[in-house]
């Protein structure tokens, strides 16, 4: 008795259990898909031409601009740290010299890419979102849908180039500079030889680690990049919504880039590709 009811309201609504609201599941399924359905559009258009160049070293010169700083102040003292603790273990055993080698394996393998991106994405991506967010609310995006302009070629591509050359670049540039900062810490406040110090810089790594590293970079700023792009296309709402886009594009950006290293790290070495 109890069934007929039922069946009677699904006759009159056959569509009902279609028509309801979104269950939180769908909610979070629904983002995924559009990010990743943007980022298949992201690389298909890339070789396409015209490049947006002018652009790309616009959003290039500006991620670096507003990157370098903290990447140079995060980086220093983050190599320093993990080398002064390093050192500990070394003097304990009577190795305080091979302290370039720990120096060398911290900064190339992980603080280099994670600060690099840590930083592009916590002032490149949020940048890139707050910029093409004021764009969607103020109907530009729209305009160009409008007009035939392909808005992933136009914006997106470069952005995330962008992100990723820069990425690179602030990657090399903290390498260089924590090593630097590691010798400064490690020979003059912790007694280290100056001469094996750097004799040993490559002792626990090589050139497939450097190349690794970069790859790394290389994923993490496009990861940061297609990120910010999307929640900046995606913003629905006035001023507040653009304000909340930012605050989740960085907190996106760090899970998929922590989630990334993971596998960056992990599979290499599985495979053989890297290490002694």
């Amino acid at each position: 008795m109890s069934a007929a009811p039922q069946i009677a309201r699904r006759q009159a609504d056959p569509g009902g259990d279609f028509l309801r609201p979104p269950s939180r599941v769908d909610r979070l399924i629904a983002p995924l898909g559009g990010f990743f359905a943007m980022a298949l559009e992201a690389f298909r258009v890339l070789p396409k031409r015209p490049l947006q160049w002018r652009e790309f070293i616009q959003q290039t010169w500006f991620i670096a601009r507003v990157s370098i700083g903290p990447a140079i102040f995060v980086g220093i003292p983050l190599t320093c740290l993990v080398t002064f603790q390093f050192n500990q273990v070394l003097r304990e055993v009577g190795a305080i010299d091979l302290s370039g080698s720990g120096a060398a394996l911290a900064t190339v393998t992980q603080i280099g890419p994670v600060v690099a991106t840590l930083v592009v994405a916590g002032a490149g991506a949020t940048a890139i979102c707050a910029d093409l967010g004021a764009r969607k609310i103020r109907e530009e995006i729209d305009a160009m849908e409008v007009l035939g302009i392909n808005v992933v070629h136009r914006l997106v591509a470069p952005r995330v180039l962008a992100s990723m050359f820069a990425a690179v670049m602030l990657n090399a540039l903290i390498i260089l500079i924590g090593l630097a900062g590691g010798y400064v810490f490690s020979v003059y406040l912790q007694g280290a030889s100056p001469a094996l110090y750097v004799a040993n810089l490559n002792l626990l790594i090589g050139i497939p680690d450097l190349v690794q590293s970069e790859v790394k970079a290389l994923v993490f700023g496009m990861l940061a990049g297609l990120v910010g792009c999307y929640r900046g296309l995606t913003v629905k709402g006035g001023p507040k919504a653009v304000g909340n886009a930012v605050n989740e594009t960085v907190v996106y950006s760090f899970m998929a880039l922590f989630v990334a290293n993971l596998f960056l790290t992990a599979l290499p070495y599985n495979l053989g590709l890297v290490g002694k």
